[in-house]
């Protein structure tokens, strides 16, 4: 399983544990639906800085959705 794959996997694993759909996330982001959906299933990059801003509206550090163990 690759590195984006696995943080898609972290991604989606705090989004539903903070109880948001991925509709939420993209409004949050300003971003489409589908390109959250891509993200979680690895198919698409996120910039350094759409993460951080998701990690702010996840209450997580980056550190945690880049973990990869």
């Amino acid at each position: 399983m690759s590195r984006l794959d696995l943080l898609g996997q972290n991604i989606r694993k705090y989004r539903k544990a903070k109880g948001l759909r991925q509709v939420d996330i993209a409004i949050a982001l300003d971003c489409t639906y589908e390109f959250i959906c891509k993200i979680e299933h690895g198919q698409r990059y996120i910039s350094l800085r759409k993460l951080f801003e998701l990690a702010d509206i996840l209450n997580v550090d980056v550190k945690d959705l880049m973990d990869f163990k």
